[in-house]
């Protein structure tokens, strides 16, 4: 058994195994170290940012959470040029050794090329597990910076945001009667593959050693090693991170330059109707006239992103009109004689048919119940996703598309039957519906359905728009936070107070893994027995499969 030899730092401890690490004492001592750099930097000290992070980056408890976090994510099944994986306890205590600045070299990256939705291909550059692991260490140092400089109107890869935010913003700014009408949807090219070395290396606010190594690390593709002379890769953990600071300011600069004094009272200042809006390398800009989004502002953005050695999308970059709307994150914006609505776009809608056909033709013979269980998250996750905007008539209508996709599944297993047999077979009344594609199941006198999710059940909600300057590393937001998290999983719980008041009693963690439990990761209650009395407390879904699993296998 091997003990883990800490450094002098302060937040450092002893483990001997894995299992044996208190992940509430790692989690509490890196966010106070978060929390004392987002202060000195508000106030100015940029020399204790620097220390702060040095000890956070030294810190045996930001180590092992940086190690949890590869070897837990999607991506903890990938590996690297060295064909290695942390799998086992062993491997993960041995490898926090290993998480060291002195004489540390990256490797290069594995690269592979995705297909994007209009078939090009997209370049993927993936690290080795060390190095996932290490850039995960110096981003837990690096991101309470991030967020304190950040823009105000900024969402993409950012703690606590996402694109619900974004779309919120624009209903905003562009849904009163005196809102500015035009629009500039500006795309940048190759955002990830461009970036100047040269630039991040003299801005990003993070050990500038560090950052040299993997940039300039270089890539394998076909068994051959190529140098990296521009760009940031993607499929590196810090990578969103140093796009996100590359383009921060875009904002302040069109707020110094459309910026005016209210005459009769000089303390405030307004924008003209000049609103940025951005998500990642995606973004929106406001004007009240074409001519000011072409002759002033088109160019003010060109050469902000050439000085980072980016250019804009030709392709994807054009300026239009709010009454011929515009695609944006997956959302369709525009107003109809004078009302804004925002609605799934045809885009997305066509993407998930296109996902939900390929399910259902790929598994032709298996049995309905298991065909449900593989279309209901698909179904699930798209709804979540759009239930904030006016899609009553879109669920109605993937609702008829699935329907009609799952009847030509239910006939072509029975082409000797007639429809009439079919529909009985797999169709059924449930609560009161017909024509429900379900599976019915008997036990005790009491009948229960599986059945397919239905979008139109779904009850479209209002969006509770994140404040834009609240900073999650910040301790002045932490109580902002808390009832945020709570109103979420309220929404989630469908509005039963009495799962919040069990999710609170747990402190709002899984009772096996001790991780925290949130609206975005899938959940379900289920009983245990607690000196000799039965309980009802919280899963995450993936532990209790563990956990039935393991008790199948006698573990």
């Amino acid at each position: 058994m091997n003990e883990i030899k800490t450094s002098c730092a302060s937040t450092d401890s002893k483990s001997t195994t894995w299992e044996s690490i208190d992940w509430n004492k790692c989690e509490t001592e890196v966010r106070k170290l978060q929390a004392r750099i987002v202060k000195a930097q508000k106030e100015g000290k940029h020399g204790k940012v620097k220390s702060l992070q040095w000890i956070l980056t030294h810190s045996y408890y930001a180590k092992v959470l940086a190690i949890r976090r590869v070897t837990s994510n999607k991506g903890k099944n990938t590996s690297g040029v060295d064909k290695v994986l942390w799998h086992s306890p062993n491997a993960k205590v041995n490898a926090i050794k290993e998480l060291k600045r002195r004489g540390y070299t990256p490797q290069p990256l594995r690269r592979v090329n995705i297909k994007k939705s209009n078939g090009k291909l997209r370049p993927l550059g993936i690290p080795t597990m060390k190095d996932r692991a290490m850039q995960a260490l110096y981003l837990m140092a690096l991101d309470p910076v991030a967020e304190t400089t950040a823009d105000n109107h900024s969402y993409g890869f950012r703690k606590e945001r996402c694109t619900g935010d974004a779309i919120h913003q624009c209903f905003i700014n562009l849904s009163k009667e005196s809102s500015p009408q035009w629009i500039l949807e500006g795309d940048i090219k190759g955002c990830f593959d461009h970036i100047s070395h040269e630039w991040l290396l003299n801005n990003i606010p993070m050990d500038r050693v560090m950052l040299q190594k993997w940039l300039k690390c270089g890539f394998v593709f076909n068994n051959e090693l190529f140098p990296t002379e521009e760009g940031t890769p993607q499929g590196g953990i810090i990578s969103p991170t140093l796009a996100n600071i590359t383009l921060d300011g875009l904002q302040t600069m069109l707020e110094e330059k459309f910026k005016r004094v209210d005459l009769y009272s000089p303390k405030r200042s307004y924008y003209p109707k000049v609103h940025l809006i951005r998500y990642a390398d995606d973004f929106v800009i406001t004007s009240r006239n074409k001519e000011m989004l072409e002759q002033e502002i088109m160019p003010m953005v060109k050469e902000f992103l050439q000085v980072r050695g980016l250019t804009l999308s030709e392709e994807k970059t054009k300026i239009t009109h709010i009454d011929e709307g515009f695609d944006f994150l997956g959302f369709n914006i525009r107003k109809y004689k004078g009302v804004l609505l925002i609605k799934p776009s045809k885009a997305g809608q066509k993407k998930f048919l296109e996902k939900l056909r390929g399910i259902i033709n790929d598994h032709k013979a298996i049995p309905q119940e298991s065909l449900i269980r593989l279309l209901n998250p698909v179904i699930t996750g798209w709804v979540n996703y759009y239930k904030h905007c006016v899609t009553a008539k879109t669920f109605q209508r993937m609702d008829f598309e699935i329907y009609r996709k799952l009847m030509q599944w239910s006939l072509r297993r029975h082409p000797a039957k007639g429809k009439h047999w079919v529909a009985d077979k797999y169709f059924h009344n449930v609560r009161g519906r017909s024509w429900t594609f379900a599976v019915k199941h008997q036990e005790n006198g009491a009948v229960t359905y599986h059945s397919v999710k239905r979008l139109s059940d779904t009850k479209v909600t209002r969006y509770a728009k994140l404040k834009c300057d609240a900073n999650p590393y910040d301790t002045d937001w932490k109580a902002y936070f808390d009832k945020r998290e709570t109103r979420q999983m309220l929404l989630s719980a469908n509005g039963k107070s009495v799962i919040v008041r069990m999710w609170e009693k747990q402190k709002r963690r899984c009772v096996i893994c001790g991780e925290p439990i949130r609206k975005s990761t899938p959940w379900s209650i289920t009983e245990r027995l607690v000196n000799g009395k039965t309980e009802k407390v919280l899963f995450h879904d993936d532990c209790r499969k563990w956990r039935m699993k393991s008790n199948k296998n006698g573990r």
